[in-house]
């Protein structure tokens, strides 16, 4: 095995062209023709509460596993090691906790929105709170990162075009079939999509492990300290007080609280499907460590001069695969571009239109309601075009994504967390916990980072402020508790509720039984952590 050289791309012959082409043009037939359906809001933005857990599952996957996660998880093995996939792992651990615990209440609010969700634990103004920062981390943190790192495959095909150009040609096909079509539109192509991509990183890895030697060359010919998911605290990448809580924070907003992602499970027929959605989702990121991650570490060995760790995963899809499947890859990673865009924005447009212009204007009709949406992912869409090209200018994409919602999300998890399990927390509270825990985030993101009066890892940021906001939050709530009404309690779980699930469950296979599940999934973790530590 000897390192290949980069000097050069590769150019796409006229089969792969060919492949690109009916792929992604498919791919946008499908989602218009998804859009042919009624147009009331419960359609538009719910697919109409009757998404199966198949395509549940599939399209979480989807969501999660964009052209972002695709260049960031590569690139963070080859610049930080497989410590990259305690992002993975993890976030199997918290859907096991999301489907026990907070799920059940949000299936039975019936709600459109997260931020809705919490208005009926707290007020309105929370509501509006948390929809602004969801929209803030939706257009500057997920979709401008998605833009991002699909655009870097197309510039390696396209070096004479400049970079505004391709992210633009990418949102605007995205925002065609999203616009028209809303989640039902998304949610399909987002399953087909995530079939693609699986598909395509086992043949990306094939071909890493196959061209750097096979497994045991790639075991024994990197660093050992790069093939361990468990971190000394020392680590600059993942330390393990950060895994235990810093990652679990960040994962609970991501899983549990976002919009982009419990969307999905909102839209499901009943309980059950959402559950087990969720569930199969968790199972389909076992196989990212190897899929993914792992070709990441196999890039040291063929590609060790790199400039940018970005560049990692479109250079394996570029120079290990043979003509035909270059071009269902590249397919397929243009169209976890088009496909994660579309997701975002059509999240985004729900908050605006449900959370934002309906609260405002409460008597629009059905069919305005739904124009607004349209109107509102076009305008998203501008702000993260504009904002994508500047995502250069970090040094590392993971960093950026992971570090931003460090200093960002503390206070929403702190919101859920503490309200989901103590009746006592109360609308002034959480009110002051988003105003003051927002300041206490860019406070600290500007002393820690832009200024670097401190050096602390930021997954230690995030527990710190989780631990802040909890204070004002438990605090604020004690010293109002007398002068305004009981807070709703739809989101907080009851005992009650699990005991009288338990009566429900027994009349269903146990293969059936979400906790069953759930533990199989945990213990399939346990074993792949073990293996690697």
């Amino acid at each position: 095995m000897s390192a290949l050289s980069t000097d050069h791309i590769r150019l796409l012959s006229l089969l792969d062209w060919v492949v690109v082409a009916t792929y992604s043009g498919g791919l946008i037939v499908l989602g218009l023709l998804m859009s042919r359906r009624r147009v009331a809001p419960v359609d538009y933005f719910l697919a109409s509460r009757a998404t199966k857990w198949p395509v549940i599952g599939l399209a979480l996957l989807a969501s999660n596993m964009s052209s972002t996660a695709l260049v960031g998880l590569a690139g963070g093995a080859y610049a930080m090691g497989i410590s990259v996939y305690d992002y993975e792992w993890s976030a199997i651990v918290i859907l096991v906790f999301f489907c026990l615990f907070l799920l059940p209440s949000i299936i039975r609010s019936q709600t459109y929105t997260m931020p809705e969700f919490l208005e009926r634990r707290y007020d309105h103004r929370v509501r509006l709170h948390f929809a602004l920062l969801t929209l803030f981390l939706n257009i500057f943190v997920d979709s401008a990162g998605v833009l991002y790192s699909g655009s870097l495959v197309c510039q390696l095909l396209f070096p004479a075009w400049p970079l505004w150009w391709i992210v633009t040609l990418l949102a605007g096909t995205a925002g065609l079939y999203t616009t028209l079509g809303g989640l039902r539109a998304v949610i399909y192509t987002e399953a087909v999509q995530a079939i693609v991509l699986m598909l395509g990183a086992l043949l990306i890895s094939i071909g890493a492990f196959s061209r750097a030697g096979g497994w045991q060359a790639v075991m024994h010919g990197v660093d050992p300290a790069a093939l361990s998911l468990i971190r000394p605290i020392g680590d600059p990448s993942v330390p393990w007080p950060g895994l235990l809580l810093g990652i679990p924070l960040l994962g609970f907003y991501y899983w549990c609280t976002n919009q982009s992602i419990v969307q999905r499970m909102l839209s499901a027929k009943n309980i059950d499907h959402a559950r087990w959605g969720a569930l199969f989702a968790g199972f389909l990121k076992v196989p990212v460590l190897f899929l993914i991650v792992l070709p990441g570490t196999c890039a040291l060995l063929l590609f060790p001069k790199l400039p940018r760790p970005d560049l990692v995963y479109p250079n394996l899809i570029l120079h290990l695969l043979p003509t035909g499947l270059v071009g269902l890859v590249v397919a397929g990673f243009v169209a976890a571009t088009m496909v994660s865009i579309a997701s975002m924005l059509n999240s985004a447009s729900t908050l605006i239109t449900m959370d934002v212009i309906k609260q405002l204007k409460p008597r629009l009709s059905d069919s305005q309601v739904v124009r607004i949406g349209r109107v509102s992912t076009l305008g998203l869409l501008v702000v993260a075009v504009a904002w994508a090209p500047q995502l250069q200018l970090f040094p590392s994409l993971w960093q950026y994504l992971q570090a931003v919602l460090a200093y960002a999300v503390p206070p929403v998890v702190a919101l859920f967390l503490v309200g989901m399990v103590w009746r006592g927390a109360n609308a002034d509270g959480a009110a002051a916990t988003m105003v003051l825990g927002s300041l206490g985030g860019m406070a600290l993101f500007i002393i820690n980072v832009v200024l670097g009066w401190t050096h602390f890892h930021f997954l230690y940021a995030a527990p710190i402020l989780t631990v802040f906001d909890a204070a004002i939050l438990v605090g604020v709530s004690v010293l109002t508790a007398g002068t305004q009404a009981p807070s709703r309690q739809v989101t907080l779980w009851k005992l009650d509720f699990s005991r009288a699930e338990q009566l429900r469950l027994k009349l269903m296979p146990v293969w059936q039984d979400y906790r069953f599940q759930g533990a199989a999934l945990l213990a399939l973790t346990a074993a792949v952590v073990v293996a690697f530590h």
